[in-house]
């Protein structure tokens, strides 16, 4: 099977099962949660985001992957990362929401950025340039891709807070 095709089914899968994921289980328990708790774990594994690095460290990746990709893909997931835990210490406040959006925007920004260079390049071509990053971007963005769908949801919902119908009827 041609390389591209294998990226493509790579990367389908990985928005498909944590589509599931995101769907059967992560809104199902952030939407219990208070609305000053259920940003917070979004919030968190965004900070992992430093992982982008990973695309600038030798050896990681190879030499030939052109730094026009590489770099604004490394550093905007650090920026990424940074504003996510700076998000994460204001939550609960107006700065705090205010940074949420902005960490979301631009996070979702960057991701969908990192797939149009990665196009321009022709990466799906070339996907041995990426070593094991390749990992990061069939398993762990679309992860990050669904996580920033329910930043959004949670932070386009009206503050207040209804208890789910499970809750009334325990009540």
């Amino acid at each position: 099977m041609p390389s591209p095709v294998l990226f493509g089914i790579s990367v389908t899968f990985g928005l498909a099962v944590w589509g599931a994921v995101a769907w059967h289980y992560i809104w199902p328990a952030l939407r219990e949660l208070p609305s000053s708790e259920n940003l917070k774990p979004i919030l968190l594994l965004h900070g992992f985001r430093f992982l982008g690095l990973a695309f600038v460290v030798p050896g990681v990746v190879s030499p030939e992957l052109p730094t026009t990709f590489a770099h604004p893909i490394a550093y905007g997931d650090l920026i990424s990362a940074i504003l996510a835990l700076l998000a994460l210490a204001a939550l609960g406040t107006r700065s705090g929401t205010v940074l949420t959006w902005v960490f979301n925007a631009f996070g979702t920004a960057d991701l969908l950025f990192a797939f149009y260079q990665g196009s321009r390049i022709s990466l799906p071509d070339t996907q041995g340039l990426l070593g094991a990053g390749y990992f990061i971007l069939t398993a762990y963005v679309p992860l990050l891709l669904m996580t920033h769908g329910l930043a959004f949801r949670i932070l386009l919902q009206p503050k207040a807070v209804a208890p789910s119908p499970s809750k009334v009827r325990t009540a």
